[in-house]
């Protein structure tokens, strides 16, 4: 639950450089403004307009999003 609303907090990120996926936790309290990637170590950051690397490159938006908030 996050602010009284059902998330899915399991997001696989996906590098767009070399196309490795891994299955992460979101956390809940933070946005996730860097990633890096195991394969290539790339660091991923968010798109333009999103407002962390799990908007843009997970398959499952972040808590606070799915929740309706604004995230961070």
């Amino acid at each position: 639950m996050y602010n009284g609303k059902s998330v899915e907090l399991k997001s696989t990120l996906t590098c767009p450089n070399c196309g490795y996926s891994k299955d992460e936790i979101m956390p809940t309290d933070a946005c996730q403004f860097f990633y890096e990637c195991e394969k290539c170590k790339t660091v991923l950051r968010p798109k333009q307009g999103d407002c962390c690397v799990y908007c843009s490159y997970g398959t499952v938006k972040c808590p606070p999003i799915q929740a309706g908030d604004n995230c961070c």
